[in-house]
């Protein structure tokens, strides 16, 4: 008669001892995600502005010479020797200012 009470009763205590742990589990994960991206943003911001192609633009001139050596051999064969081959590229690139909307 005395073991039937108390099984209920330990039943019980279980039960909201497990509900007040989901209950602390759940108002810590709003604490969890803000801390989580807190550190990103101060990650990202280490690293300075990020590239956002409606705000950048560039000017940029390529140039391209080449040397080549060709002879022509019998049968209508030709060498073609490479001598000189550069790229040169120059220019800029501005990012102007934006506001990420916080």
């Amino acid at each position: 008669m005395f073991g039937v009470k108390t099984k209920g009763q330990t039943t019980l205590e279980v039960v909201i001892l497990i509900g007040f742990v989901v209950a602390a589990l759940i108002a810590m994960g709003v604490y969890i995600k803000r801390g989580m991206q807190g550190r990103l943003r101060d990650s990202a911001d280490q690293i300075g502005e990020q590239y956002s192609a409606g705000n950048t633009t560039g000017k940029y001139t390529t140039t391209i010479s080449m040397e080549q050596n060709e002879s022509m051999q019998k049968g209508g064969h030709v060498d073609t020797t490479i001598v000189k081959n550069e790229q040169r590229k120059s220019g800029s690139e501005t990012v102007s200012d934006f506001s990420l909307g916080y």
